[in-house]
Protein backbone atom coordinates (compact mmCIF):
# COMPACT_ATOMS: atom_id res chain seq x y z
CA UNK A 1 0.00 0.00 0.00
CA UNK A 2 1.40 3.25 -1.16
CA UNK A 3 1.82 6.15 1.47
CA UNK A 4 0.22 9.15 0.89
CA UNK A 5 2.55 11.97 -0.32
CA UNK A 6 0.59 15.02 1.29
CA UNK A 7 2.01 16.67 4.37
CA UNK A 8 -0.79 16.65 6.73
CA UNK A 9 -1.24 19.66 9.19
CA UNK A 10 -0.27 17.96 12.07
CA UNK A 11 2.77 16.55 10.76
CA UNK A 12 3.53 20.44 10.41
CA UNK A 13 2.76 21.25 13.63
CA UNK A 14 5.19 18.26 15.05
CA UNK A 15 8.45 19.69 12.44
CA UNK A 16 7.57 23.01 13.55
CA UNK A 17 7.97 22.02 17.71
CA UNK A 18 10.68 19.94 17.06
CA UNK A 19 12.86 22.94 15.05
CA UNK A 20 11.34 25.42 18.12
CA UNK A 21 12.68 23.05 20.50
CA UNK A 22 16.13 22.03 18.97
CA UNK A 23 16.68 25.97 18.26
CA UNK A 24 16.30 26.57 22.12
CA UNK A 25 18.40 24.06 23.21
CA UNK A 26 21.25 25.07 20.68
CA UNK A 27 20.67 28.79 22.20
CA UNK A 28 20.56 27.43 25.65
CA UNK A 29 24.06 24.92 24.64
CA UNK A 30 25.62 28.22 23.64
CA UNK A 31 24.76 30.83 26.26
CA UNK A 32 25.55 28.25 29.25
CA UNK A 33 29.12 27.52 27.03
CA UNK A 34 29.70 31.55 26.53
CA UNK A 35 28.53 31.64 30.80
CA UNK A 36 31.21 29.06 31.22
CA UNK A 37 34.04 30.04 28.88
CA UNK A 38 33.52 26.95 27.02
CA UNK A 39 34.19 28.34 23.43
CA UNK A 40 36.93 30.78 24.26
CA UNK A 41 40.33 30.35 23.35
CA UNK A 42 42.14 29.24 26.47
CA UNK A 43 46.10 29.10 27.37
CA UNK A 44 47.36 26.86 30.45
CA UNK A 45 49.39 27.44 33.25
CA UNK A 46 51.16 25.42 35.96
CA UNK A 47 50.94 25.47 40.00
CA UNK A 48 53.05 23.76 42.58
CA UNK A 49 50.68 22.90 45.60
CA UNK A 50 51.30 21.15 48.56
CA UNK A 51 47.73 20.21 49.11
CA UNK A 52 44.71 20.24 46.62
CA UNK A 53 42.27 19.31 49.72
CA UNK A 54 38.75 20.13 48.24
CA UNK A 55 40.12 20.53 44.65
CA UNK A 56 38.81 18.42 41.44
CA UNK A 57 39.41 18.58 37.89
CA UNK A 58 37.05 20.46 35.98
CA UNK A 59 36.99 23.34 39.09
CA UNK A 60 36.96 26.85 38.98
CA UNK A 61 39.67 28.48 38.40
CA UNK A 62 39.36 32.62 38.93
CA UNK A 63 41.18 35.91 38.51
CA UNK A 64 40.16 38.55 41.00
CA UNK A 65 37.33 36.39 41.93
CA UNK A 66 35.89 36.45 38.42
CA UNK A 67 35.35 33.19 36.46
CA UNK A 68 38.25 32.66 34.21
CA UNK A 69 38.65 28.92 33.08
CA UNK A 70 38.76 25.29 34.87
CA UNK A 71 41.15 22.94 36.45
CA UNK A 72 42.04 20.39 34.14
CA UNK A 73 44.69 18.35 35.45
CA UNK A 74 45.97 17.75 39.28
CA UNK A 75 48.30 14.99 39.14
CA UNK A 76 50.91 13.69 41.58
CA UNK A 77 54.96 14.30 41.70
CA UNK A 78 57.52 12.06 42.39
CA UNK A 79 57.89 11.86 46.24
CA UNK A 80 61.02 14.03 47.02
CA UNK A 81 62.33 16.02 50.03
CA UNK A 82 60.15 19.31 49.21
CA UNK A 83 56.79 18.96 50.68
CA UNK A 84 55.66 22.28 49.25
CA UNK A 85 55.55 20.63 45.61
CA UNK A 86 53.26 17.47 46.05
CA UNK A 87 50.82 17.81 43.80
CA UNK A 88 51.06 20.18 40.24
CA UNK A 89 47.85 21.39 39.27
CA UNK A 90 47.28 22.18 35.22
CA UNK A 91 44.56 25.05 34.36
CA UNK A 92 43.40 26.19 32.01
CA UNK A 93 42.94 30.06 31.49
CA UNK A 94 41.17 32.36 29.01
CA UNK A 95 42.95 34.23 26.82
CA UNK A 96 41.22 37.19 27.04
CA UNK A 97 42.41 37.27 30.32
CA UNK A 98 46.38 36.80 29.63
CA UNK A 99 47.13 40.52 30.83
CA UNK A 100 45.76 40.51 33.76
CA UNK A 101 47.64 37.25 35.09
CA UNK A 102 51.69 38.65 35.27
CA UNK A 103 54.46 36.98 37.10
CA UNK A 104 53.84 38.41 40.50
CA UNK A 105 50.20 37.38 39.94
CA UNK A 106 49.10 34.84 43.18
CA UNK A 107 47.45 31.71 43.21
CA UNK A 108 44.86 31.59 46.56
CA UNK A 109 42.86 28.79 46.94
CA UNK A 110 39.80 29.97 48.29
CA UNK A 111 36.38 28.50 49.51
CA UNK A 112 32.90 29.53 48.72
CA UNK A 113 31.71 30.65 52.04
CA UNK A 114 33.11 29.59 55.39
CA UNK A 115 32.05 25.67 54.37
CA UNK A 116 32.07 25.69 50.37
CA UNK A 117 33.98 24.08 47.51
CA UNK A 118 37.26 25.18 47.36
CA UNK A 119 38.42 26.77 43.69
CA UNK A 120 41.57 28.22 42.28
CA UNK A 121 41.65 32.08 42.18
CA UNK A 122 44.59 34.08 41.17
CA UNK A 123 44.88 37.50 41.76
CA UNK A 124 46.06 40.17 39.01
CA UNK A 125 49.18 41.23 38.34
CA UNK A 126 50.84 44.89 37.77
CA UNK A 127 52.33 46.47 34.82
CA UNK A 128 55.87 45.86 36.20
CA UNK A 129 56.16 42.46 35.21
CA UNK A 130 55.38 40.47 31.59
CA UNK A 131 52.39 38.57 31.26
CA UNK A 132 52.70 35.25 31.49
CA UNK A 133 52.95 33.07 28.31
CA UNK A 134 51.49 29.12 27.66
CA UNK A 135 53.11 26.36 30.05
CA UNK A 136 54.39 29.09 32.53
CA UNK A 137 54.20 28.44 36.30
CA UNK A 138 51.98 30.56 38.78
CA UNK A 139 53.13 31.04 42.04
CA UNK A 140 51.59 30.27 45.18
CA UNK A 141 50.61 32.83 48.10
CA UNK A 142 49.51 32.67 51.26
CA UNK A 143 46.40 31.35 51.44
CA UNK A 144 43.59 30.90 54.52
CA UNK A 145 43.66 26.96 56.13
CA UNK A 146 40.37 26.52 56.72
CA UNK A 147 40.47 23.42 58.25
CA UNK A 148 43.44 24.55 60.76
CA UNK A 149 40.95 27.69 61.21
CA UNK A 150 38.38 25.02 61.67
CA UNK A 151 40.40 22.92 64.63
CA UNK A 152 41.06 26.29 66.39
CA UNK A 153 37.68 26.78 66.51
CA UNK A 154 36.95 23.53 67.97
CA UNK A 155 39.66 24.25 70.50
CA UNK A 156 37.98 27.44 71.04
CA UNK A 157 34.34 25.87 71.28
CA UNK A 158 35.87 22.93 73.52
CA UNK A 159 37.11 25.94 76.33
CA UNK A 160 33.91 27.64 76.57
CA UNK A 161 31.69 24.49 77.12
CA UNK A 162 34.61 24.11 79.99
CA UNK A 163 34.12 27.73 80.69
CA UNK A 164 30.03 27.49 80.84
CA UNK A 165 30.50 24.43 83.14
CA UNK A 166 32.78 26.72 85.53
CA UNK A 167 30.79 29.59 85.83
CA UNK A 168 27.61 27.00 86.21
CA UNK A 169 29.51 26.06 89.59
CA UNK A 170 30.13 29.50 90.45
CA UNK A 171 26.89 30.33 89.74
CA UNK A 172 25.65 27.38 91.97
CA UNK A 173 27.71 28.20 94.73
CA UNK A 174 26.52 31.98 94.79
CA UNK A 175 22.75 30.41 94.73
CA UNK A 176 23.83 28.24 97.49
CA UNK A 177 25.14 30.81 99.45
CA UNK A 178 28.51 29.51 99.63
CA UNK A 179 31.28 31.98 100.06
CA UNK A 180 31.47 35.77 100.75
CA UNK A 181 29.73 36.15 97.06
CA UNK A 182 27.23 33.95 98.32
CA UNK A 183 26.52 35.17 101.28
CA UNK A 184 25.97 38.66 100.26
CA UNK A 185 23.33 37.57 98.12
CA UNK A 186 21.71 35.51 100.01
CA UNK A 187 22.92 36.36 103.94
CA UNK A 188 20.36 39.16 105.07
CA UNK A 189 21.88 39.96 108.33
CA UNK A 190 25.45 40.58 106.57
CA UNK A 191 23.65 42.75 104.15
CA UNK A 192 22.50 44.68 107.19
CA UNK A 193 25.58 44.90 108.72
CA UNK A 194 27.28 46.47 105.75
CA UNK A 195 24.19 48.50 105.34
CA UNK A 196 24.87 49.58 109.23
CA UNK A 197 28.84 50.12 108.11
CA UNK A 198 27.87 52.22 105.22
CA UNK A 199 25.40 53.65 107.33
CA UNK A 200 28.18 54.59 109.72
CA UNK A 201 30.86 55.56 107.31
CA UNK A 202 28.69 58.18 105.99
CA UNK A 203 28.42 59.61 109.62
CA UNK A 204 31.67 59.44 110.03
CA UNK A 205 31.83 61.81 106.98
CA UNK A 206 29.80 63.98 107.95
CA UNK A 207 31.37 64.38 110.88
CA UNK A 208 34.79 64.93 109.18
CA UNK A 209 33.31 67.55 106.86
CA UNK A 210 31.92 69.78 110.04
CA UNK A 211 34.12 73.07 109.65
CA UNK A 212 34.38 73.22 113.14
CA UNK A 213 36.18 69.86 113.97
CA UNK A 214 39.78 69.63 113.49
CA UNK A 215 39.81 67.58 110.67
CA UNK A 216 37.11 70.38 108.66
CA UNK A 217 39.85 72.73 109.90
CA UNK A 218 41.97 71.03 108.03
CA UNK A 219 40.24 70.58 105.09
CA UNK A 220 38.58 73.91 104.67
CA UNK A 221 41.09 76.57 106.88
CA UNK A 222 43.84 77.91 104.83
CA UNK A 223 45.67 78.91 108.39
CA UNK A 224 47.48 75.00 108.03
CA UNK A 225 48.45 75.74 104.44
CA UNK A 226 49.38 79.79 105.31
CA UNK A 227 51.99 78.13 108.05
CA UNK A 228 53.33 75.22 106.01
CA UNK A 229 53.93 77.74 103.37
CA UNK A 230 55.75 80.22 105.87
CA UNK A 231 57.68 76.95 107.42
CA UNK A 232 58.45 75.89 103.77
CA UNK A 233 60.13 79.28 103.31
CA UNK A 234 61.96 79.49 106.62
CA UNK A 235 63.53 76.15 105.85
CA UNK A 236 64.36 77.49 102.37
CA UNK A 237 66.03 80.87 103.85
CA UNK A 238 67.74 78.24 106.26
CA UNK A 239 69.29 76.32 103.35
CA UNK A 240 70.32 79.25 101.77
CA UNK A 241 72.67 80.26 104.82
CA UNK A 242 74.18 77.32 105.62
CA UNK A 243 74.88 77.44 101.66
CA UNK A 244 76.18 80.73 102.28
CA UNK A 245 79.63 79.71 103.42
CA UNK A 246 78.46 81.68 106.63
CA UNK A 247 78.36 81.02 110.31
CA UNK A 248 79.30 78.04 112.65
CA UNK A 249 76.63 75.42 110.60
CA UNK A 250 77.49 76.65 107.21
CA UNK A 251 81.76 76.09 108.19
CA UNK A 252 80.76 72.77 109.78
CA UNK A 253 79.20 72.06 106.18
CA UNK A 254 81.52 73.36 103.82
CA UNK A 255 85.12 74.57 105.48
CA UNK A 256 87.14 71.41 106.38
CA UNK A 257 89.79 72.87 109.17
CA UNK A 258 87.24 71.43 111.32
CA UNK A 259 87.98 68.14 109.88
CA UNK A 260 91.63 68.24 110.04
CA UNK A 261 91.87 69.18 113.05
CA UNK A 262 89.35 66.08 113.96
CA UNK A 263 91.67 63.80 112.24
CA UNK A 264 94.59 65.52 113.88
CA UNK A 265 93.39 64.56 117.60
CA UNK A 266 92.07 61.00 116.29
CA UNK A 267 95.87 60.48 115.19
CA UNK A 268 97.47 61.91 118.44
CA UNK A 269 95.26 60.20 120.51
CA UNK A 270 95.99 56.61 118.17
CA UNK A 271 99.41 57.57 119.15
CA UNK A 272 99.50 57.60 122.99
CA UNK A 273 97.32 54.58 123.34
CA UNK A 274 99.82 52.96 121.08
CA UNK A 275 102.47 54.50 123.38
CA UNK A 276 100.46 53.50 126.54
CA UNK A 277 99.88 49.84 125.45
CA UNK A 278 103.24 49.23 124.22
CA UNK A 279 105.56 51.40 126.51
CA UNK A 280 106.81 49.70 130.02
CA UNK A 281 105.99 53.20 131.75
CA UNK A 282 104.15 53.86 134.99
CA UNK A 283 100.93 54.64 132.96
CA UNK A 284 101.00 51.75 131.14
CA UNK A 285 101.54 49.64 134.02
CA UNK A 286 98.84 51.49 135.61
CA UNK A 287 96.44 49.78 132.37
CA UNK A 288 98.05 46.59 133.04
CA UNK A 289 99.75 45.61 136.19
CA UNK A 290 96.96 44.66 139.13
CA UNK A 291 99.52 44.62 141.36
CA UNK A 292 100.37 48.69 141.24
CA UNK A 293 96.62 49.14 141.30
CA UNK A 294 95.85 47.46 144.51
CA UNK A 295 99.20 49.17 145.60
CA UNK A 296 97.98 52.32 144.66
CA UNK A 297 94.48 51.07 146.55
CA UNK A 298 95.88 50.46 149.54
CA UNK A 299 98.02 53.56 149.81
CA UNK A 300 95.08 55.34 149.15
CA UNK A 301 92.96 53.80 152.13
CA UNK A 302 95.75 54.03 154.70
CA UNK A 303 96.41 58.14 153.95
CA UNK A 304 92.12 58.23 154.64
CA UNK A 305 92.82 56.34 157.71
CA UNK A 306 95.55 58.90 158.80
CA UNK A 307 93.46 62.16 157.56
CA UNK A 308 90.77 60.40 159.55
CA UNK A 309 92.79 60.11 162.70
CA UNK A 310 94.23 63.48 162.41
CA UNK A 311 90.68 65.33 162.21
CA UNK A 312 89.84 63.58 165.48
CA UNK A 313 92.86 63.84 167.27
CA UNK A 314 94.69 66.51 165.87
CA UNK A 315 96.81 67.33 169.38
CA UNK A 316 99.06 63.87 168.55
CA UNK A 317 100.42 64.91 165.62
CA UNK A 318 100.92 68.61 166.71
CA UNK A 319 102.49 67.99 170.16
CA UNK A 320 105.88 69.14 170.09
CA UNK A 321 105.72 72.00 167.70
CA UNK A 322 108.04 74.61 167.58
CA UNK A 323 105.96 77.85 167.72
CA UNK A 324 107.17 80.35 166.23
CA UNK A 325 104.90 83.56 167.52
Amino acid sequence: MRRSSIITWDQVRVGGLLVVALGILAFAVYRLGKEAKLFSSRYRLIAFVSSANGLREGGTVTVAGQLAGSIRKIEFLPVDADTTRNLRITVDIDESLREQVRRDSRVMLRTQGLLGDKFFDITPGTPRFRALHDGDTLMLGNSVDYDAMLQQASVAITDIVALTHDLRSVTNALVKGEGTAGQLLTNRGLYDRLNTTLGSAGALLTRLQNPKGSMGRLLDDPALYDNLTHMIASVDTVAAQLHSGKGTASRLLYDDSLYNKLLTVTTGADSLVRRFSQSNGTAAKLMSDPALYEQLVQAVAHLNEILVDIRKNPKRYTKGAVKLF
